[in-house]
């Protein structure tokens, strides 16, 4: 089983400048990975010419396959057609299935060819062209030394229509790569440090054609075991048997397998239970409903919220009591609880969750700094509050709250069932 390597370069100027946001190498990534094939490095270099060669001549030195996207357009900053001319010692060649793809293209737009889009047409004499459909600018096919280059538009639709009908296709046939498989494992409310000393027996017995990556973000971790082989029913039963494995180590900590984030694994959990969730908000302002509501079907399970951020909406709208806000304040694990049962018996939901506290960046005090936060959770059998310590970044700390309210209502609901 020889594994089969790919890099990435993306020329232009306007990437390196930040005008734009390489997307087409993620793309790429992932289908490639669908066919067998790893991206080794991804590269982004300007619209000079000693540039794309240098790109060029440090791709070959790691990968089987060069994928270029960019610079083949009709004006003068596109150089990547002659550059390439130069670098496999060829010269422009007129391609007569291209000339007339492109002009059918401005006929069906109603224009007339330019002379500047014919010259498009013509194309290194050593290369294979790949049919653009959407585009004027052809893409390119080079073999030389048992490597594979190919150099396709940046405009993304356009690029990811040669690679899904032509170019992925033909380097699958060409390689013959072995299969690449990745199952996902997301956790949440748990550091990644502490995750891997939980984990680094069981990793270190892993076989050595499966190996697990860490890919933290926004709190929580998702695991990543990635197998090849030639075999693919065999490579999909071992993955089984090791996210098993996986499963029984941290089984609390574990909301969904695939792709998937917290609101839609938490939704699909309500739905399975017949369970209804409403909730209160101050410091996330609404963002916590917008969780709930961004998940298709979500008003199977979601009834609605209040946005209380100012005390007298507290009292009016929501119930709370005037002497808890005097006496506790609008921040604290009395009004919060009072919110949440309050928003379950006003919208006559089965759960109702709440937050309050101090965003940032500023409003903190000695006794509730900046990052001071309390949630809380009811239902008809009580309710339990959680008080958060964040730092001063306002918009951090309102997404870090909804995500410990989503994962509270994880928690409170796993918790009835072990009960």
């Amino acid at each position: 089983m020889k594994a089969v390597y790919a890099e990435i370069i993306t020329v232009g100027d306007e990437i390196l400048y930040g005008q734009i946001v390489d997307t087409n190498s993620a793309w790429m990534g992932t289908e490639l990975a669908k066919i067998g094939i790893r991206v080794k490095q991804i590269t982004s270099v300007s619209d000079e010419a000693s540039h794309i060669v240098e790109a060029l001549d440090s791709a070959k030195t790691r990968a089987d396959i060069i994928l270029m996207t960019g610079g083949l357009g009709p004006t003068k900053d596109d150089l990547t057609k002659n550059v390439l001319a130069d670098y496999f010692h060829t010269e422009l060649k007129l391609d007569e299935q291209s000339l007339a793809d492109v002009t059918e293209l401005f006929k069906s737009r109603g224009y007339e060819l330019t002379e500047l889009n014919r010259q498009q047409a013509f194309l290194p004499a050593t290369c294979k062209a790949v049919r653009n459909v959407l585009g004027t600018a052809p893409g390119m096919w080079f073999e030389d030394e048992g490597k594979v280059y190919v150099s396709m538009p940046g405009v993304p639709y356009e690029m990811k229509r040669m690679m899904t009908d032509i170019v992925l296709p033909q380097l699958k046939a060409y390689f013959k790569p072995p299969h690449i498989i990745h199952k996902v494992i997301q956790t949440v409310g748990i550091p990644e440090s502490m995750l891997a000393e939980k984990l680094d027996e069981w990793e270190i017995g892993l076989p050595p054609h499966i190996r697990l990556a860490y890919l933290p973000h926004l709190g929580g971790v998702r695991l990543r075991l990635t197998g090849t082989s030639d075999n693919a029913q065999q490579l999909e039963q071992e993955l089984e048997t090791e996210v098993g494995k996986l499963t029984a180590l941290v089984p609390k900590h574990i909301f969904a397998y695939g792709e998937v984030p917290l609101e839609e694994a938490l939704g699909q959990l309500l739905k399975e239970r017949g369970l209804t969730i409403s909730v209160a908000e101050s410091c996330t302002g609404g963002y916590l409903a917008h969780r709930f509501t961004s998940v298709p079907g979500s008003s199977a399970y979601f009834m609605g919220g209040v946005v209380a951020y100012d005390n007298s909406v507290k009292m009016q709208v929501l119930g709370v009591k005037p002497e808890t806000l005097q006496e506790h304040g609008a921040v604290s694990e009395a009004t919060v609880l009072e919110m949440a049962q309050n928003v379950r018996q006003k919208l006559n939901t089965d759960i109702g969750v709440a937050t309050s506290g101090i965003a940032g960046p500023d409003g903190g005090t000695p006794e509730k700094p900046v990052g001071t936060i309390w949630i809380a959770y009811a239902d008809q059998h009580g309710s339990r509050a959680k008080l958060l310590q964040y730092n001063k970044n306002r918009q951090l700390n309102i997404e870090y709250t909804a995500l410990a309210v989503l994962n509270l209502v994880r928690q409170s609901l796993n918790i009835a069932v072990d009960e």
